[in-house]
């Protein structure tokens, strides 16, 4: 985690937020465009996450429930007025971009796996969200009817060669996808925190719900691939992962859609 010291106008944040604001040491931590991040360097550490007005709805919520199993921090407050503000605390432990996580990948590599299958057993019934793949097919359909397309950020063996080609796949195998697994939905090494190598709690939730565990599969072997610069560790992930559970086929239909995300 990149953490830069910034200076903020607090006026224009939420009254609540005030004083945790004022009597804390700021740092941006943002990693997107879509949201700007701050931690709060006091007690044991806060972010907060502000976005335009609805568009962290979901993460709060997905985060909230899976603090409920355990999974995740805790949320301290969801606002939305003008804009929308997350606040919650920091996980313990360091995420799976850390330097000591990357310099031992073979590790790094078995543990994301195990992390994983622990996730996807768990009971989804009480989950607020059921119907990802639903909402996940919409999106790239919107997607496509707006031109966007994007295999830059994939590696060869997912890439198509053109938009034709992706969204012919996404037509004739989308129908395969299931909703029958509790999902991530953004299963990358940076949403991943260990403490002594032991799940701490998962962050960035936005894109959790039930949905179709290749999801989760195809980003983890995706970020692994672009964190660790190989590939080398795609079929050890999915050894560990437990290979009679794994349709590489429906890897290639998930890329098909991502490359429309």
């Amino acid at each position: 985690m990149e953490l830069k010291p910034i200076e903020i106008n607090v006026e224009t944040y939420p009254d609540e937020l005030h004083p945790l604001l004022l009597s804390g040491v700021l740092y941006d931590s943002s990693c997107s465009p879509e949201a700007k991040v701050i931690f709060i360097d006091k007690d044991d550490g806060y972010f907060l996450k502000s976005a335009r007005t609805g568009t962290l709805e979901r993460e709060a919520e997905m985060t909230r429930y899976f603090h409920s199993k355990g999974l995740a921090t805790n949320v301290l407050a969801y606002i939305s007025d003008t804009g929308d503000w997350l606040l919650t605390e920091k996980v313990r432990g360091d995420d799976c971009i850390a330097i000591k996580h990357l310099e031992n990948p073979k590790r790094l590599c078995d543990t994301l796996a195990e992390t994983l299958t622990m996730l996807h057993s768990l009971d989804y019934t009480d989950c607020p969200v059921q119907n990802h793949t639903e909402r996940y097919l919409a999106s790239a359909e919107k997607n496509k009817r707006m031109d966007m397309y994007d295999k830059s950020s994939f590696p060869d063996s997912f890439g198509y060669s053109s938009a034709d080609e992706a969204w012919a796949i996404v037509e004739s195998k989308s129908k395969l996808l299931k909703t029958d697994t509790l999902l991530h939905g953004d299963y990358c090494l940076p949403n991943v925190i260990l403490d002594d190598w032991k799940l701490s709690g998962f962050i960035d939730l936005d894109n959790a719900g039930v949905g179709d565990k290749h999801v989760d599969i195809f980003w983890a072997t995706w970020t692994l691939f672009f964190n660790l610069h190989t590939n080398d560790y795609q079929q050890r992930f999915i050894d560990a992962y437990g290979r009679e559970k794994v349709d590489e086929d429906m890897l290639r239909t998930i890329a098909a859609v991502e490359v429309f995300g």
